[in-house]
């Protein structure tokens, strides 16, 4: 983790932006029966591929985000909270959509409400061309690709056949892999083909390959069709509060038990595992350990409210306080004391 600092990670796919309007309510409105909420205050955030961007930079890492924004006063809220993390603004094309935006309302700790601001669908072609300049620039001074798919219409087939040839002709002319990390939506899968690890969540998982996994031999048969379909290394399937199930190319799946005490709001959890596990990749950690830095960032991302970061302190504590909690069978699997 002490390395963190020096990985840097391409970032690409749906930027969001989360805006969270916080309030108290104490009764039932007379024109409908919904709460009244009286607004205290409202935050924006970044949300989608950006959270994992926050996440990144958290960490202790450096990252550069590629993605859409819109021309209208959102984009340039996003343009100014990337600028405030410190990240160059340049992959942030201004597209012929609005920005993404999701409205949450929360009184008393509790979403009531949310509404979303969005349009989707392919990308024209001049913000496409703009994107693959900005990768084909960009990529060979990166350490990992983080692709992070919201279905919002950027990771189309196009882009990610040009990002495959990239990484391609730098490991062919550095002699230099770089991982690509991809969580993804099921309507894309056909997209993410020769991925390093995919991360689909349980439901994903069953969307993605027609499976039921509601037992282990399920979810394995489930992760094995993921992995020999789109011939990437590993598939990491999140399962909420049963943790987090690996599987390699030696076909064994490794379940690591979920390590957060109490839950509040997985919202953004998925962007957290998906950030430890760029940075932990980008360093040289295995895959198993990679999974489990992941695992633990989960449990700290969802003991808090709201789209949320992991910091480099947070996560090097649950490290400390649970490296008796698992280690290293004799076969490598983990094992819980």
């Amino acid at each position: 983790m002490s390395r963190f600092a020096d990985a840097r990670i391409l970032v690409i796919g749906d930027i969001i932006v989360d805006h969270f309007l916080w309030g108290t309510t104490s009764r039932i409105s007379p024109e409908a029966p919904v709460p009244v909420v009286n607004i205290q205050r409202e935050e924006f955030l970044l949300g989608g591929s950006a959270n994992v961007l926050r996440n990144i930079v958290s960490l202790g890492g450096r990252a550069t985000l590629c993605g859409i924004i819109g021309n209208d006063a959102m984009g340039r809220k996003t343009r100014q909270l990337v600028a405030d993390l410190g990240v160059p603004t340049d992959g942030l094309v201004v597209g012929k959509r609005p920005t993404t935006v999701k409205a949450r309302v929360v009184a008393q700790g509790q979403q009531i409400v949310r509404f979303d601001r969005e349009q989707t669908g392919a990308l024209s072609r001049d913000s496409q061309g703009a994107l693959l300049e900005f990768l084909e620039n960009q990529l060979p001074h990166h350490d990992a690709v983080m692709v992070s798919d919201y279905a919002k219409g950027v990771l189309g087939e196009p882009l990610m056949v040009r990002l495959r040839q990239l990484l391609e002709e730098i490991r062919l002319r550095d002699k230099r892999p770089l991982p690509m990390i991809v969580d993804p939506k099921p309507v894309n899968m056909h997209c993410f083909v020769g991925s390093t690890i995919i991360t689909p969540n349980l439901h994903e998982a069953i969307q993605m390959t027609g499976i039921r996994a509601d037992d282990e031999r399920g979810l394995a048969a489930a992760a094995r069709q993921i992995r020999d379909e789109l011939g990437c290394e590993a598939v990491l399937i999140t399962r909420g509060e049963v943790g987090m199930s690996l599987l390699q190319s030696d076909d064994q799946m490794v379940t690591i038990p979920a390590m957060a005490k109490e839950v509040y709001d997985v919202t953004g959890a998925g962007d957290t595992v998906a950030a430890t596990l760029a940075l932990s990749l980008a360093v040289g950690c295995r895959m198993y350990e990679a999974a489990v830095l992941a695992n633990l960032a989960a449990g700290i991302a969802v003991a808090k409210i709201g789209t949320v970061c992991v910091s480099f302190h947070e996560l090097t504590s649950a490290v400390l306080q649970n490296a008796q909690g698992i280690e290293r069978g004799p076969t490598g699997s983990p094992t819980r004391r």
